[in-house]
């Protein structure tokens, strides 16, 4: 026989449990003349033998059914998928937090953060310690905190020997530009230059002054000699900045261009934020990733709505223009010519790396991409080149 006090040390419950278990007529205690009530071997057996149940996710009133009665299997089985989910959610749950002390890869944290929560995501980012230009990497590029720096160098050997850094053709750039009255560039700013596959023709059909940007310093150097060899550096200014932050004077353009860059900060925050530097009656070129159908590929859109969630359709975004104060003068989208600029070069170092042994988590990405170009451009998605003007 055992006091209470005894029963609760002997089970490894409390006394007020072991009183709520004997109110709920779990176990039975006897009083004894003295006033003392004393507990029997039977029920220290029921209580282990609850604690076992309620470690299956039973509740008390379950527990007693199961005790007293035939048990309910279907009650079980519900038992069990609860259980599975739970287990489900633990596992995620220690996935997450190996993760962020850097014992596991932390993609899915960040695929489902861009998604879900962009602006708090990119702030969270900057909470960590890293610099605007590598929080914007992690965001789009490497989506692991613990592996970017190597990711990104893996990355930039990839693209370090290519011209091409994006989607896009000469003669793409120059049906947006033959849009716009020529009498009115003579100052563009071109965001997301890269090596200047764009600004190179900008400057040869116009006579306009270009400030041209970029937060990749290899790029910005690469424009630079260009435009040197081609005698243009009297009038290509490049710039090592980011195009969230720009230091420059509002008022000071006559056209920004921007081509396959907007995706960085996003659509609507751009033409917020970019329209200030604008003189009056300007223009923005600006080429964004669109769907063409309302029912892509499953592949196709999976993809796209981890790599960038904000993809829209035409129609969608030339109502934005319109609630943002843009007039839009016309709109075309890139030919697959353009998207093979990009690709075929971009596959044939990828070959050439994968023939010198090297294999990284960055290569498996950029295998992923052109495979869904192949798939898909020209068909479910596109680069939409918009020629805007302000109202």
């Amino acid at each position: 026989m055992y006091l209470i006090t005894e029963l609760a040390t002997k089970a490894g419950i409390s006394r007020t449990t072991l009183l709520y278990y004997e109110k709920l007529g779990l176990i039975r205690g006897m009083r004894r003349e003295n006033g003392y009530r004393f507990y029997g071997e039977r029920d220290l057996q029921r209580l282990y033998l609850i604690k076992q149940l309620q470690s299956a996710g039973l509740s008390l009133k379950e527990c007693q059914s199961c005790l007293d009665e035939k048990i309910d299997k279907t009650t079980l089985r519900e038992r069990l998928i609860q259980l599975e989910h739970e287990i489900e959610e633990k596992v995620k749950a220690r996935d997450l937090l190996l993760g962020l002390i850097g014992d596991k890869s932390q993609r899915e944290l960040h695929i489902s953060l861009n998604q879900k929560a962009p602006n708090e995501y990119a702030n969270w980012l900057l909470n960590q310690g890293f610099e605007e230009k590598d929080a914007l990497r992690i965001k789009w590029l490497s989506k692991d905190m613990n592996e970017h720096e190597h990711y990104m160098k893996d990355f930039m050997d990839v693209f370090s020997t290519l011209d091409r850094w994006g989607p896009g053709s000469e003669q793409a750039t120059l049906q947006a530009l033959h849009s716009i009255p020529s009498q009115a560039i003579e100052h563009i700013l071109e965001l997301g230059c890269g090596k200047g596959t764009s600004t190179i023709p900008l400057a040869q059909e116009t006579i306009a002054m270009i400030t041209a940007v970029d937060n990749e310093a290899l790029a910005i150097n690469a424009l630079e000699t260009k435009a040197h060899d081609l005698n243009l550096n009297g009038r290509i200014q490049p710039l090592c900045a980011s195009m969230t932050d720009l230091p420059l004077e509002n008022g000071s353009f006559d056209v920004i261009w921007a081509e396959g860059c907007v995706y960085i900060m996003g659509m609507a925050k751009a033409l917020l934020q970019w329209k200030p530097l604008l003189k009056k009656n300007s223009y923005m070129m600006v080429s964004d990733l669109v769907w063409l159908t309302n029912d892509p590929d499953e592949e196709s859109k999976n993809f796209w709505l981890e790599d960038y969630p904000d993809i829209s359709d035409i129609p969608s975004r030339l109502k934005m223009f319109d609630e943002n104060g843009y007039e839009v003068v016309t709109h075309f989208s890139l030919g697959l010519d353009g998207w093979k600029n990009y690709w075929e070069p971009l596959e044939r170092r990828i070959i050439e790396l994968k023939k010198q042994g090297t294999t990284t988590q960055a290569i498996r990405d950029i295998e992923k991409e052109i495979s869904i170009y192949k798939k898909f451009a020209g068909k479910d998605f596109t680069y939409q080149y918009f020629i805007l003007k302000t109202k």
